[in-house]
């Protein structure tokens, strides 16, 4: 991964959490997409009363993608309001796995990063920031 390309998405993230709507007990959290073709797409939460309807960021990220025609993607960056790092939950990785995503970019919000390969991700937990 191309140490500018990160930063650039991880910004996009962060800017995106501006956005975020979230009146009920979600996570906020930004998220951008990078399609194989260069192009990034940037998501927010939006939160719902009804749980189900909630949407992550990287769902609305991606969905913005796809909804362009993008179905291959080069990477995947997530920035959240918690303590450490976040991780898509079981239901969002099921998404995500209809897609290749080479890199997955975690980023908390004092700007420590990692960059993991979709298998090295399901480690990490939601936990609100304290």
């Amino acid at each position: 991964m191309n140490l500018d390309i990160a930063d650039t998405m991880v910004r996009m993230a962060m800017d995106s959490i501006r956005n975020a709507y979230v009146l009920y007990d979600g996570i906020i959290a930004g998220a951008c997409a990078l399609a194989s073709d260069g192009t990034l797409y940037s998501g927010c939460t939006i939160d719902h009363p009804v749980a189900e309807l909630s949407l992550p960021a990287e769902l609305v990220a991606m969905s913005r993608a796809i909804s362009d025609g993008k179905r291959e993607f080069d990477a995947l960056a997530i920035v959240a309001d918690i303590d450490g790092f976040y991780s898509p939950n079981e239901e969002t990785f099921q998404f995500l796995s209809q897609f290749t995503i080479e890199e997955f970019i975690l980023a908390d919000l004092e700007g420590n990063v990692k960059i993991l390969q979709f298998d090295e991700i399901v480690p990490y937990k939601q936990r609100r920031r304290s």
